[in-house]
């Protein structure tokens, strides 16, 4: 039997990331969040990949299903990829490929599995999950926020 390595690339059970897709959507110096059913925790905009999806079409289709904001694909530019622990997946590693793009002005609509969008800033970690406090940062970083 051999001992499996944990890297940044694997969690504690040897398991790969989760791979994920986010929306950083900036106005007025907040960014669009959604909070799921059932959910104290703040996330971005965005989701897992379907089978065959490229990251691109993923977000795509996860901002109309979570948020009712129709954005192709080609509209999306890839920004930066969060590499962090998933929230609520027990250790579990997540890379969160980020994307800018899109319409400046959108009016995002709960979607389905969805109870709450907000707008939130640097001053709002509390109530996010840890890859959204760190894209927060980052962004405060770049005078975004």
């Amino acid at each position: 039997m051999t001992d499996t390595q944990i890297t940044a690339d694997t969690d504690p059970d040897g398991l790969p990331p989760l791979q994920s897709v986010a929306w950083l959507h900036v106005r007025d110096g907040r960014l669009l969040s959604v909070r799921t059913r059932g959910n104290d925790t703040f996330y971005l905009p965005g989701g897992k990949y379907e089978p065959g999806e490229t990251a691109a079409e993923a977000l795509s289709r996860e901002l109309a299903e979570e948020i009712g904001v129709a954005v192709p694909p080609s509209e999306l530019t890839e920004a930066f990829t969060v590499h962090d622990v998933a929230h609520g997946r027990a250790g579990r590693r997540l890379h969160m490929t980020c994307f800018t793009g899109g319409p400046a002005a959108v009016d995002p609509v709960p979607g389905r599995e969805i109870a709450e969008v907000a707008w939130h800033n640097a001053a709002d970690f509390d109530v996010c999950a840890p890859a959204f406090r760190q894209v927060v940062r980052r962004l405060t970083e770049a005078g975004r926020l």
